[in-house]
């Protein structure tokens, strides 16, 4: 599956902004999406994973509350909402899909098969 993530941009402390992440494929419905960031000067790390269908999700525990990961497989699509914006969110952020859920697990993002390019999301202080 080929993923192309957009909707970063600059935005001031306090607003929000929501990501989307589009899959090409007919079987998009059968991955695990989820989304990762990566800080500069940082190791990439997990933000939130949604299941096949939407009926699971996880976040990072920093997160809980600000972020909601939602996805539409009409549309091939999945969404990141994102509330709240501190400067510590400044990061590229990527799209990923797996097979498997479990695979979100690992913070790293280690064993997510698929990668989108990243987008750029910019939080003013």
């Amino acid at each position: 599956v080929q993923l192309q993530a957009f909707g970063g941009g600059l935005v001031q402390a306090g607003g929000s902004l929501r990501l989307s992440c589009t899959g090409s494929g007919r079987t998009f419905n059968d991955y695990a999406m989820g989304w990762f960031r990566q800080a500069p000067g940082k190791e990439r790390e997990f933000v939130a994973a949604i299941s096949r269908g939407g009926r699971l999700t996880k976040y990072a525990d920093s997160l809980k509350g600000r972020f909601t990961i939602s996805r539409d497989d009409a549309k091939n699509t999945v969404s990141l909402q994102m509330n709240s914006l501190e400067p510590e969110d400044t990061a590229v952020y990527y799209c990923a899909a797996d097979l498997a859920y479990s695979a979100y697990d690992h913070a790293s993002g280690s064993y997510i098969d698929y990668w989108g390019k990243g987008t750029l999301v910019t939080v003013s202080s």
